[in-house]
């Protein structure tokens, strides 16, 4: 990246963000990565591997971290996430991911506006920007909190896996519980693989600092519950309880 000359822009960061992804760039890589996405037909990659990604988020930040604020990090995002290649859509996020501690509390409806226009139409995008855009926002504000567990019930496929995933690193942590409980059961009605997938994983997260609960959670609901999401959620329990629990949540 540049270090010398005039404040770097938001248009002109994006430019060599992108002018360094397609030089790494790996066709091979890119045909490779096209296979862990089937349900979108459209995917496009460099073909460049995470941690080259990640390498030119921290150049890129290095380049900006004495001149920017969030709303230059948001703006670069901006021109980033609407580019095909998911690796240009990695860097945007990631490096607005560093502005955490000064995210707006506009910026949530900023995301649903990405997400709704298609730009993170994958779950690998979409876990991206939950974990590291939205997080950070539900965490420190019940109205994002409120809001975003409302996305459950959108009739859009990667909003209602963003309510899930969102709130995976908090359950993890033992935090936001019921946030974690109510968006599964709002969710367990959703026909996609991928959100029954995304409220297994965060049931599972919930369970790692009180697995009681996600037991009396599992024997009350488990029958409604589509049997991929309990499946999920039952991985880290013994064997002889994840047998036990599902003979018990069976339908």
């Amino acid at each position: 990246m540049p270090t010398a000359g005039r404040r770097p822009t938001p248009r002109g960061v994006a430019a060599e963000v992108v002018r360094r992804l397609a030089a790494a760039g790996d066709p091979a890589v890119a045909r490779q990565s096209a296979t862990y996405f089937k349900e979108t037909a459209d995917f496009s990659a460099y073909g460049v591997r995470t941690a080259q990604v990640r390498a030119v988020t921290r150049d890129a930040f290095a380049w900006v971290r004495d001149t920017w604020r969030v709303a230059d990090a948001t703006a670069c995002c901006e021109f980033l996430s609407a580019r095909s290649q998911f690796e240009a859509k990695a860097v945007g996020v990631l490096l607005l991911g560093r502005y955490r501690r000064t995210f707006p509390a506009g910026l949530l409806q900023t995301v649903r506006r990405w997400v709704l226009e298609g730009r993170f139409a994958n779950w690998a995008a979409v876990d991206l920007v939950s974990c590291e855009l939205l997080t950070p926002l539900v965490e420190r504000r019940e109205s994002a909190a409120r809001i975003v567990r409302g996305w459950a019930r959108s009739r859009q496929r990667w909003l209602r896996r963003a309510a899930a995933v969102t709130f995976v690193p908090l359950a993890r942590a033992g935090r936001r519980l019921d946030d974690a409980y109510a968006v599964v059961v709002a969710l367990r009605g959703d026909r996609e693989d991928l959100s029954q997938k995304a409220s297994g994983w965060l049931l599972r997260e919930a369970g790692k600092t009180d697995p009681a609960r996600l037991e009396e959670f599992l024997l009350a609901h488990g029958p409604t519950l589509p049997r991929t999401t309990v499946r999920y959620a039952i991985e880290r329990f013994p064997p002889a309880r994840r047998s036990r629990l599902l003979r018990a949540t069976r339908a």
